[in-house]
């Protein structure tokens, strides 16, 4: 029965996902609060492995979560679930596209896509942004201002952004591994 469940939710995810991975994140957040699958704190987890590991991050993380809930055939049956729709969308859409793709309405409709995508996209990191860099439980508790940043989680993001615009050349994996060793011995 989970696993029918997993393809489910994940073939309606992947059904509906416009943007990329990262605008998987309000989807994932939603169906964790749903199911109890995971946490919240374990989807940020799920964001950094995904983000470690090759491939792209929807599909890592589709994966993460079924094999999170049901093992390997979980992360199968989750993984299938979420391209499924996207594999039948992109065979229909590059069809209709090959006919239609001076069409006005289609153009129209790809230009009303953009920004939707934007804006799961802003959602999801002003999550990430607020589960990383700020403590709202001890905010909530003291009302202080000051308990509200969590000053070495920012210290560390910009030290990072700056790494990130001078070493450009670098590979993402430098930086998520200096992140890791630096929250190890920040903690």
């Amino acid at each position: 029965m989970i696993l029918i469940s997993l393809f489910f939710e994940f073939f309606l995810i992947g059904l509906f996902l416009f943007g990329g991975g990262l605008a998987a994140i309000p989807f994932l957040q939603q169906l964790g609060e749903r199911t109890g699958w995971f946490a919240l704190q374990q989807l940020m987890d799920m964001i950094a492995v995904s983000e470690a590991t090759p491939g792209p991050i929807g599909i890592n993380m589709a994966t993460y979560v079924g094999y999170t809930v049901a093992g390997v055939p979980g992360g199968v049956v989750a993984t299938f679930g979420l391209v499924l729709p996207t594999a039948i969308i992109a065979l229909i859409v590059a069809r209709l596209l090959i006919r239609f793709k001076e069409n006005r309405i289609v153009k129209s409709a790809f230009y009303g896509l953009r920004p939707a995508s934007l804006a799961l996209i802003a959602a999801a990191g002003a999550s990430v942004v607020q589960l990383s860099l700020l403590r709202m439980g001890l905010w909530a508790e003291s009302g202080l201002l000051v308990d509200l940043l969590d000053i070495r989680a920012i210290a560390l993001a910009a030290v990072l952004i700056l790494l990130t615009n001078v070493f450009k050349k670098a590979h993402p994996i430098v930086f998520l591994a200096g992140s890791a060793v630096a929250g190890m011995i920040m903690r």
